[in-house]
């Protein structure tokens, strides 16, 4: 698979150019298959149902090194041991939130940072991972493409968050819901992203976790978006919308100048018409910008014939930007327009303020201290 995003499909935008992580001498195990792995045992006469063994290990019964791995004979750990990293990100730091929120900095192999969450809502146990280092969307008030893009993430990185996240529940809990809505545009990485949630749903050697609640995010590519469904790929699909018209889109969404909120609707219809899966959209509700009942009725009129869930999230102040948190008689009023207008509206309480949880509110934070030597680890906190 290439390393490349989309944009070769997309002409009308402009991408920087993407680099892929720096190549090493050993082999980042969970960028390989299960096959994969199998092969290469086979190839050194070692019996290939070891590979099932080992995957199951990582995804199920939560080893943090081969060591760990009993029930391998000890000469198949070391030789393992000598040539693959089963773990490669190390912890930049490691933040708790009183609700229950925690969200984790790793340092990759190239010194490059990006930032997971792990969300607690009652029984739910929701992850929620970055598919770039930075974004190239520059939405103004998200912090994660304050500094542009620097490159996809492998297919082991993006598992390796949600493995790291995994880590953190007690034995007796498990992973419920994974979203890719952290740094980046998972549409643009989308061959990478699909091949680490074939792991996560993977029932018989990875995370197990249904389909119905992994849920892809995008900003609105209309050709990424086609892709998709034509992959049938069995998950969720979150439109980050954040206006109503492309006037006000194009100040928040910059990219929208080249696309316009029509198309992205259009090629939405295509996707429900194509997978019968409900499509939710995203509004980041902005203090006295998106915020309006004009808005609210706007919405109404794009979305209330449509089969899908409008959720609105209350924006998570970034420090430096001078964008701030709807008052709450704003959103009142804001969801009883909606409601009344027959949208199928959900809102979002707030989650991890005290721990810059919105997406690379951390990673601007650190990004001045030095990085951490150690670029390869075990740890999860």
């Amino acid at each position: 698979m290439s390393d490349q995003p989309l944009e070769s499909e997309l002409p009308a935008i402009e991408f920087p150019a993407i680099s892929s992580a720096k190549e090493s001498d050993r082999v980042h195990l969970l960028d390989w298959t299960t096959e994969e792995l199998a092969s290469w045992l086979g190839a050194r006469s070692i019996p290939k149902f070891r590979a099932a063994q080992i995957q199951r290990w990582i995804y199920q019964r939560r080893a943090k090194q081969f060591e760990q791995m009993t029930d391998l004979p000890k000469d198949l750990r070391t030789l393992l041991d000598e040539h693959f990293d089963l773990f490669r990100t190390t912890t930049a730091a490691h933040q708790h939130a009183a609700d229950g929120t925690e969200k984790l900095l790793l340092q990759l192999v190239d010194g490059g940072r990006i930032e997971c969450v792990l969300l607690r809502d009652g029984p739910r146990r929701s992850i929620c991972v970055s598919s770039q280092v930075g974004c190239a969307m520059g939405c103004v008030f998200c912090a994660s493409g304050l500094d542009g893009v620097e490159r996809n993430l492998t297919r082991g990185e993006i598992l390796e968050q949600m493995l790291k996240l995994q880590h953190l529940l007690e034995a007796d809990e498990r992973l419920s819901h994974i979203v890719m809505m952290g740094m980046g545009e998972p549409l643009a990485n989308l061959p990478r992203v699909l091949a680490a949630l074939s792991v996560a749903k993977d029932s018989e050697f990875g995370l197990g976790i249904s389909p119905r609640r992994i849920t892809i995010s995008t900003v609105g590519l209309p050709p990424a978006i086609d892709k998709l469904a034509a992959a049938d790929a069995p998950y969720h699909l979150a439109i980050s919308l954040h206006a109503p018209n492309d006037g006000l889109r194009n100040r928040l969404v910059p990219v929208n100048q080249t696309i316009g909120i029509q198309a992205i609707l259009d090629a939405a219809d295509r996707y429900f018409a194509k997978t019968k899966r409900r499509l939710t959209f995203e509004y980041v509700l902005l203090g006295g910008l998106n915020d309006s009942i004009q808005c609210a009725r706007e919405l109404v009129q794009l979305l209330r014939h449509r089969t899908a869930m409008l959720n609105v999230i209350p924006y998570n102040p970034v420090p430096g930007l001078p964008y701030q948190t709807p008052t709450p008689s704003a959103v009142l009023q804001f969801r009883r327009t909606l409601l009344d207008g027959g949208v199928n509206a959900m809102f979002r309480q707030r989650k991890g303020d005290e721990i810059q949880a919105a997406c690379g509110q951390l990673r601007r934070l650190r990004e001045r201290e030095p990085q951490v030597v150690s670029i390869q680890s075990t740890k999860t906190s």
